[in-house]
Formats: C-alpha cells, structure tokens, sequence
C-alpha cells in the first residue's frame, strides 16, 4: 500500500481543486440540503469509478485512437454544464427569494435525492478529460508491475477520497448559518454560480 503514497498525494490535490463538481455539490447542499448535497457527491464519485476503471482498462487509448467519440462524450458534457448554468441563471429571474430557507431544505425526498446523484453522476461523466487524467495518473505513479489487487485498491481508495471529499463539502455547505447566508444573497449567489458553469461549459467545449 506504500506504493500507493505518491498517486494518492496528487489525487487529493487533484480533487481538492475547485471545478464543476464543487460548484454543484456546493450549490445543491446550500439551496437544497446537506443530503442533496452528498448524493451530489456520491454521484460524482461514481462517475469517478467509471472512468478510473475505464483508463485501467484502456479507456484513454480509445479515446486516442477515436478521436470524434472523445468529441462526442466532451460536447455533450459541455452541454450539459450549458444547461445547468442557464438554468442556475434563469431560477435568478423575478422578484428576490425570501430570507428563509424554510422547509424545503428540511430533508430530501428520495425522488429529489436521486436526481440530485444524476446531476453529480453527469457532471463529472461529460468530461472525457478524467480519463486522460487518469490514464497518465496511473502509468506515471502506478508500479509497472502492480498486480489486479493492487490497481484495485488503488481505484478503491481514490473513490473513497472523492466520496469523503464531496461529504465533507456538502455538509459545511449545508450547515444552518450556511444555508440562511445563502438564502439571504441567493440571487447574487445563484448568478455567480451560473456563470461559472456556463464558463467552464465553453471551456470543455473549445479546450481539447
């Protein structure tokens, strides 16, 4: 597990590092509920998941070699992050929310907890960069002769990470004063959210 140190040093600073995730996890935590905020999380920790395992299995070279479906996957998770930006911006329309979370933040229905894991699930899914990342993580820090157990654990432990991460996130931003700050710039907040989920759309979209 030793061998593990250095990729798991630069994964942390890796998931640390302010990006679309953040800003949905955080988003979701203080409009809706703590809960909402870690199924957020735990969605982006799946998707996590899919594309580690993907790069163990090559995922990265299939991307090189066809280059249109790297194409297709990082368009339409641009898109994605398109939506959710207008959206964010358009919730901002009308007069000011009231001061109050009040009880929409009092616990999360299953349905709202479920789409709240899928918007974490494909905000991190439409970005075909994580398998290239990953991809080089693992054959620059990986040992050339790590075994299946090895590479397992190594997957295991970088989900585990991101899933602690995201909580550890989604519960500071989900805390009472949080919430009731959030409620009384929601606007202001909202916009600025917006805005940084359409900028980050533009570049998934033109970064290669």
């Amino acid at each position: 597990m030793l061998a593990l140190l250095p990729l798991l040093g630069v994964w942390v600073l890796a998931i640390i590092s302010p990006g679309p995730d953040f800003v949905v996890t955080v988003q979701y935590a203080s409009a809706r509920s703590r809960r909402h905020g870690v199924a957020v999380g735990l969605g982006v920790s799946c998707a996590i998941l899919v594309w580690a395992v993907g790069s163990l299995l090559g995922l990265a070279v299939l991307f090189a070699r066809v280059s249109w479906l790297y194409d297709v996957v990082r368009l339409a998770g641009a898109a994605y992050l398109l939506y959710l930006g207008v959206r964010t911006l358009w919730s901002t329309r009308g007069a000011a929310p009231a001061a109050d979370p009040g009880p929409a933040r009092a616990g999360g229905r299953p349905g709202g907890l479920v789409r709240a894991w899928r918007v974490g699930f494909l905000t991190n899914i439409g970005n075909p960069k994580a398998a290239v990342f990953f991809g080089s993580l693992f054959s620059a820090l990986l040992p050339v002769d790590a075994g299946v157990g090895l590479r397992a654990a190594a997957v295991a432990l970088m989900v585990a990470v991101a899933v602690v991460w995201f909580t550890v996130v989604a519960t500071v931003f989900g805390l009472d004063p949080v919430a009731r700050a959030y409620a009384r710039t929601r606007r202001w907040i909202d916009r600025v959210m917006g805005a940084v989920l359409v900028a980050l759309a533009g570049r998934l979209a033109f970064e290669r």
